[in-house]
């Protein structure tokens, strides 16, 4: 595969990422950077086409799940994914609602909370929440190694 095919391939599935966000309520990329431990300028990065960095294969289940990617959507950005690195993804068969990330499986769970009054509030609260939840997992992941 040449360079330029790559780039292209690449593009485009950032392209179908860059749209989900930008359809996506404000925060959603705060809570994408949130659950990938990462900062917004790495969400910036990865879903601009005009930068080359390509997206973690690890990454991938959870931006399906905060952006809440149609199978439609999901099908089209893991087509051009799989032709730009074809051998990313392997040994992850990339099911709906499981997230291979360095061997554990995630669910989807969902936590009613009480509307503060405020969305600046109620953002923080939840970002609050997702955070404990990462740190929870992170610290499980670490003792079945153990």
């Amino acid at each position: 595969m040449t360079a330029d095919l790559k780039a292209q391939l690449v593009a485009q599935y950032k392209q179908i990422l860059a749209e989900m966000l930008s359809n996506r309520p404000s925060g959603t990329r705060q809570r994408l950077a949130t659950m990938l431990r990462k900062n917004r300028s790495f969400i910036s990065q990865i879903s601009n086409p005009s930068y080359a960095t390509p997206i973690p294969a690890r990454h991938l289940e959870i931006i399906f799940e905060v952006c809440h990617f149609s199978e439609k959507d999901r099908r089209d950005f893991l087509t051009y994914y799989d032709q730009a690195h074809p051998s990313r993804r392997q040994g992850s068969n990339c099911q709906h609602h499981e997230a291979h990330r360095e061997g554990m499986r995630f669910r989807r769970m969902t936590v009613y909370l009480p509307d503060l009054g405020s969305d600046d509030v109620n953002k923080e609260l939840d970002d609050l929440i997702l955070e404990t939840a990462r740190r929870l997992s992170h610290l499980l992941q670490i003792s079945e190694r153990s």
